[in-house]
């Protein structure tokens, strides 16, 4: 096919995605250009081309009387904002737009909030006033303060990370997993993740799939990471880390790597890094490898 039929088919995608065309089955249009992929939505858009979508949402969490857990209102914005932006970042897609809705009136709490969003933004590698976008509560006073947060990317399909895990590859992660109540978390504490450290962690030759980890924890999401690539996981009895415990604002991340390249991923990052285990055919037991 040369680059024009490829353009052609291009644009009769686009004009079928709008509703341009005169297909009758709506749904079927959108299902068949619908998927997700673990934590993300992915929409495909002309060629091989997709959208992708990334959400995370804080509530009790702020300045606000009722609010459960104490924060300044621009920490909470960055880490509300950090989430989702880490899991565009490491599933390879581009982030376009930030997207905040907040439950607070505007004036300070939301622009406070916001602030926060658009530091995070800026790491990112987003840039522009129009990058963040969204909306407050300013009709009903609010007594605790609930916050989304959505980024909207783009990719090539060839991009995309989720599932390329192979057969022997070890599974790191990078940080230890915190989260409030229970620990204290700062933006500066060296032993969370953030997002230059997933963007470091993409850019480092032979990793070949990248997973933030949430509230669910370490083992959950390296299950999840067997799992896209079709293989099993498992866990080295000598890993430290709690694999249950929540990493509230994905404050370490899951990285999958030939084992080979171990030694050389431990020197390109400055956070910690514990090997969590291996990713192995079903039904095959080859655990050799040690968790520092």
């Amino acid at each position: 096919m040369d680059s024009l039929d490829t353009a052609v088919r291009a644009y009769d995608d686009l004009l079928e995605l709008a509703g341009v065309t005169d297909t009758d089955d709506t749904q079927l249009i959108l299902r068949k250009r619908l998927s997700q992929r673990r934590d993300l939505t992915l929409v495909r858009l002309a060629g091989t081309f997709y959208l992708v979508i990334a959400c995370d949402s804080d509530g009790g969490i702020g300045p606000k009387p009722n609010d459960t857990v104490p924060a300044p209102p621009e920490l909470l914005g960055r880490f509300a904002a950090r989430v989702p932006l880490m899991e565009m970042v490491a599933s390879g897609a581009r982030p376009l737009v930030l997207v905040d809705t907040l439950s607070v009136e505007m004036e300070p709490t939301g622009r406070q909030i916001i602030e926060g969003v658009r530091i995070e933004a800026h790491l990112a590698g987003m840039v522009g006033e129009n990058v963040v976008t969204g909306s407050t509560e300013d009709n009903v006073p609010t007594t605790a303060t609930g916050v989304g947060v959505t980024a909207i990317g783009i990719a090539e399909e060839r991009q995309l990370r989720q599932g390329k895990s192979e057969p022997g590859d070890v599974i790191v992660c990078v940080g230890i997993p915190k989260s409030a109540p229970h620990d204290t978390v700062t933006i500066d504490d060296p032993e969370i993740a953030d997002i230059p450290t997933a963007i470091s962690i993409s850019l480092i030759p032979h990793v070949r799939d990248i997973l933030p980890v949430g509230s669910k924890g370490i083992h959950h999401e390296a299950l999840q990471m067997a799992e896209s690539a079709h293989l099993e996981l498992e866990l080295s009895p000598e890993c430290r880390l709690d694999t249950a415990k929540s990493a509230g604002p994905s404050t370490c991340i899951l990285a999958s790597l030939p084992e080979a390249s171990l030694s050389e991923f431990q020197d390109a990052i400055s956070k910690p890094v514990s090997v969590v285990g291996g990713l192995i055919r079903p039904a095959q037991i080859t655990w050799r490898l040690s968790c520092p």
